[in-house]
Order: C-alpha cells, then sequence, then structure tokens
C-alpha cells in the first residue's frame, strides 16, 4: 500500500467535490447573467421615445430647405406656358403689352417719332358706345396720359426743379388748349391763354383778332379745338391722344418746349334726331414754347412765349374758317378722291407736321382713315 496516493485514483476529498457541485448549480456570483425579458422590454421601449425637449438656450442650427418640390412646379408652370404659346400666341403676347398690331393693352409712351404708321385697324365703323372702334387710337392713351413728358434736368437759366415746373405748366397748356371740356364746346381759352406771356405783341394780337374775325391768317384752331356745340357734340368724356415733350437750351439760356401731340376726338351731331352717327375729327398740333430768363427778356414768370404753331386738321372742316372744327359724317362727304387732293394718314406720326402739311399740298385732301 502506498501511503502517497495512487496514481489512478481521485487526490479531490469529498467535501471539495460535494462545494464543486453546489457551486456548479448556484452559478458562480462573478459570471456575466442574460437580461431578463422585462428588462428588453424596458430597453425597447425607451428607444422608440422620443428624445427630451432641448433647453431654452440651446441651439440647433436651421435646417435647409428642401428645394425639389418648388423646381418642379416652376418647371411644371414653364411647360404651360410654353404650350399656351404654342395653341394662341396671339392671346400670350398681349399679356406682355404687345406693341404690334394686334388687339391688346394701351400703347408705350411715345419717346421719339416712330418709324412708320400704326398698322391699319379691321373696317369696324364707330359707335356711341365704341366711338373709338376701326381706329388705331384705340389702344392710345386718354388725355394727358397719351403725352410723354421727360425727366427734368438742370438747362439754360433754369435749375431741375424749375424745368420740371416748366413741362409741368406746358402739358397744362397743352389740357387747357386742347382737351378742356368746355373749351371743347366753344368756350374761351382763358385758362390756357393765362400761360401766355403777356409781353409777346405779335401773339397777343393774333388772339384778339383770331376770336373776333376768324381767317386764314388768324385762325384759333391753330392752338385751341373748339366745336360749335349748337351743331356738334364730343361723345363721351374721352379724348385719345399720343405724343411727346422734348426740352433743349433756346436763346438767351430759355427753356426751349416742343411738344407734338394728336389729339382724337370723337364727335357725333347735335340736332335732335341727328342721329347715332359717329365721326372722329383729328387734330395734330406741335407748338415751340420759351420759357425765358426774365432777367434777360421782359416776360412775366410763370408764362411763356410762342416761337412757333403748326397744325394738321382731318375732318375739321375745308370752308372759310369759322374759329370751329366742322366735321363732316357720311352724307356730307366726297367719294375719295373727289376733293383733289392727295390722300394723307393722319395717324402717321413718322413725319414732321410740316411734312404732313406739304404731302397735302395745302388742300383739304382725303384722309386715308378716320
Amino acid at each position: 500500500m502506498n501511503a502517497g496516493g495512487d496514481q489512478g485514483g481521485s487526490s479531490v476529498s469529498d467535501e471539495e467535490w460535494e462545494r464543486f457541485l453546489r457551486e456548479s448549480a448556484q452559478g458562480v456570483p462573478d459570471a456575466p447573467k442574460e437580461a431578463s425579458a422585462r428588462a428588453r422590454m424596458v430597453t425597447q421601449r425607451l428607444r422608440e421615445e422620443p428624445a427630451p425637449p432641448q433647453g431654452w438656450r440651446t441651439h440647433q442650427p436651421p435646417r435647409r430647405p428642401r428645394r425639389p418640390k418648388v423646381r418642379y412646379v416652376v418647371g411644371l408652370l414653364a411647360s404651360v406656358a410654353l404650350l399656351a404659346v404654342a395653341l394662341d400666341p396671339g392671346r400670350v403676347t398681349g399679356w406682355f403689352g404687345d406693341d404690334g398690331a394686334g388687339g391688346g393693352g394701351p400703347l408705350a409712351a411715345e419717346s421719339r417719332r416712330p418709324d412708320q404708321a400704326p398698322p391699319m385697324e379691321p373696317a369696324r365703323l364707330p359707335t356711341l358706345d365704341e366711338p373709338f372702334k376701326g381706329s388705331p387710337a384705340v389702344r392710345w392713351e386718354s388725355g394727358t396720359a397719351g403725352i410723354t413728358v421727360p425727366v427734368a434736368r438742370a438747362t439754360g437759366w433754369m435749375t431741375k426743379a424749375q424745368v420740371e415746373d416748366a413741362l409741368d405748366k406746358s402739358r397744362d397748356f397743352l389740357a387747357a388748349s386742347s382737351l378742356d371740356p368746355a373749351v371743347l364746346r366753344g368756350a374761351h381759352p382763358a385758362e390756357a391763354i393765362a400761360l401766355i406771356s403777356p409781353h409777346q405783341k405779335d401773339v397777343q394780337d393774333f388772339l384778339a383778332t383770331a376770336f373776333r374775325a376768324p381767317s386764314e391768317q388768324n385762325d384759333p384752331l391753330m392752338l385751341f379745338s373748339r366745336f360749335d356745340e349748337a351743331h356738334t357734340r364730343v361723345v363721351g368724356d374721352v379724348v385719345k391722344t399720343r405724343g411727346r415733350i422734348s426740352y433743349r437750351e433756346g436763346g438767351r439760356g430759355a427753356l426751349q418746349v416742343t411738344a407734338d401731340v394728336t389729339y382724337v376726338y370723337p364727335v357725333t351731331r347735335a340736332a335732335d334726331g341727328g342721329g347715332d352717327e359717329v365721326a372722329r375729327t383729328i387734330v395734330r398740333r406741335e407748338t415751340v414754347l420759351s420759357w425765358d430768363d426774365p432777367s434777360k427778356v421782359i416776360t412775366e414768370r410763370g408764362t411763356f412765349s410762342l416761337v412757333s404753331y403748326k397744325v394738321h386738321i382731318t375732318n375739321g372742316g375745308c370752308g372759310a374758317p369759322t374759329g370751329y372744327l366742322v366735321p363732316r359724317y357720311a352724307d356730307e362727304r366726297s367719294p375719295a378722291g373727289a376733293d383733289g387732293g392727295p390722300g394723307v394718314d393722319p395717324y402717321d406720326r413718322s413725319t414732321s407736321v410740316t411734312e404732313q402739311t406739304e404731302r397735302a399740298d395745302g388742300e383739304c385732301g382725303t384722309a386715308t382713315r378716320s
């Protein structure tokens, strides 16, 4: 028997073996344990809950907006516009203020002399409700809105503010002489005359004679538009206009203002039972005014001197001057060309008033349209 132990037998005592079996059954205290089912549920719920609100002092850079939808909408609108142009180009052109031959809104303001006459309109007779139908004037502005006034700048003896005031008064003269409803009905144009220098003797003599005894040399229609209300009635309260004012430095540092304006007056017979026919009288005037320096020229402040005045009248009368515009109607007009004068387009502003008058050879002539 060997006291040191048998190499083929166990060296663990019964007590140690029993403790080993007990700890194996209970588990080692420090060994990692798998999370329970409840713990896993709590963890999942915490992950799904939203984050707590930020503190009022915290900052988070703003998110950039997403743009693809905006670009898509713009692209869609562009596609619709292109389709509309393809289907009806005339209508779409009118959206952008077409300045061509078709219909549409008012023409752009006239800033310089046009290169050609306006295109012909469809042949349509005017009516009391639409007195400008069939005329290029249907797209013109009304009253002083159709007269372009340039931007003021210091010129000659005048400051910028004085030039602006003179341009405004020049336009006031045009309104008082050619647009005032009372004057159109035959009243004396006192307001317009008050703007003319009383020291310009030749003009004052002309004015005194023109209204008392109108003649070829002294005709008030050179400066003023007047109808005899006993025979003629202006239709409505709209006069169509197109033209412009320009200016430069004149003699002795004066401000010289030039106005070139065409006025279209729709009229009808004033007599009872005269019917509802509408005619148009068209007057184009080119007037040159001089706002003189009071230190160099005897004048009154707030008034101008007349340098020149020219007029071309269509359907305003061909007989002896009466001081009034005398329109003729369909049953009074001669056949085309019977008057002997060449045809003249009263709406053609591509030439000067002098050229327009010379084209008619000083005769009454025939208007190519009204």
